[in-house]
């Protein structure tokens, strides 16, 4: 026969979900206001170099300890969204564990776009930011090689500059959840590959894609996950640290910026109708370039459970590039997972700083 539950457990079970209701409506309440919404991309930082709409900055290593390794690492983020996933909240923050691993890290951040970039093209991001920010960073730390690391879509752009510059002064190479086979892409991908959308159908007054455009692209790849997620927040709305983390995460899912006309032009017919990175058929500059010609160390990850980038997609990518010595790590989390939460924290950010100090030098006074 099944248990019956004494009355202080009823009771308390009952006191427990007044509980919690009332919670819920709280924090529902502030979710629907605004208010207190958890700050984000806190980590202290200085702008040293800009040109246009794109920053390079320096993160102040305020660790115990201070910067322990060279040489700096530089990261070069997407550029349809904000950078702040990688710097989410204190506690929750790929580039806090960075620095608290002793690295000196900067980064490339492309800023919002408006009609004075509509004209960039892939080769204004690889032949003149990337390498000048480079420069900038070589000038700071006083040393003559750095270790790249690339997200996303900035993955592909790091991918272009180290084939295209081979002579680059790089120790390293490190890409996360970067796509290389665009036949994998989904929905999005295949409105301009198979469905004949053009771009400039979708570019609004300024010359750009508009962000509108990438967030509904990026639902069509998950049609029910906007519905899932509010199922599960409602589960969990008592929970403050649930919310907070919540309002951060899909905060930014959400924030997206636009995307350079011409640029989109490029990478459509380039990375998507010609599948270019796969099918070795990738120009930059008027030139050929080939993955292949990466020799550095080089580390890839991608994550089982990807929307934006399925692993499919981001597979080939270790069997493209030259490199000797190669690495790919595939865990069991989605996109974001891979750099803000439990996996992150357990799995992806070790492995990522062991890649990276193996491939340094320690600092000594």
């Amino acid at each position: 026969m099944p248990t019956v539950p004494s009355p202080q457990t009823v009771l308390d079970r009952v006191r427990r979900d007044v509980e919690r209701n009332a919670l819920r409506a709280r924090n529902g309440i502030k979710l629907a206001a605004g208010i207190d919404r958890p700050g984000v991309g806190l980590s202290p930082k200085d702008v040293v170099w800009q040109r246009g709409r794109c920053q390079l900055w320096h993160y102040r290593n305020q660790s115990e300890g201070g910067v322990r390794y060279r040489p700096p690492l530089l990261v070069v983020f997407s550029m349809i969204s904000r950078s702040y996933i990688l710097d989410l909240t204190p506690g929750n923050s790929f580039i806090e564990q960075l620095l608290d691993a002793g690295f000196d890290v900067y980064m490339v951040d492309w800023g919002e776009p408006d009609e004075r970039d509509a004209q960039n093209r892939l080769e204004d991001y690889v032949d003149d930011y990337i390498p000048a920010a480079v420069d900038r960073v070589l000038d700071i730390s006083g040393c003559d090689e750095i270790n790249l690391f690339g997200y996303c879509f900035g993955g592909d752009l790091s991918l272009l500059y180290a084939a295209h510059h081979p002579d680059a002064p790089l120790r390293s190479l490190t890409v996360l959840a970067t796509p290389v086979d665009f036949g994998h892409m989904g929905p999005m991908a295949d409105l301009f590959r198979v469905g004949g959308l053009e771009v400039d159908a979708v570019v609004n007054e300024d010359g750009n894609v508009p962000p509108s455009v990438v967030v509904q692209g990026f639902k069509t790849l998950t049609p029910t996950a906007e519905v899932t997620r509010y199922v599960t927040l409602w589960e969990r709305l008592w929970n403050d640290e649930y919310v907070a983390a919540y309002q951060a995460m899909t905060g930014w899912s959400d924030d997206h910026v636009p995307f350079p006309g011409a640029a989109a032009r490029q990478t459509v017919q380039m990375l998507v109708r010609d599948n270019g990175m796969v099918t070795d058929r990738l120009t930059v500059g008027g030139d050929e370039v080939h993955l292949r010609d990466i020799t550095v160390p080089f580390l890839t990850v991608r994550a089982n459970r990807d929307h934006i980038v399925p692993s499919d997609a981001a597979a080939p990518l270790i069997d493209l590039v030259g490199s000797e010595d190669k690495h790919e790590l595939r865990l069991d989390a989605g996109h974001m997972g891979l750099v803000v939460g439990r996996t992150a924290a357990r799995t992806t950010v070790p492995t990522i700083l062991d890649f990276l100090r193996r491939r340094s030098e320690e600092v000594t006074a």
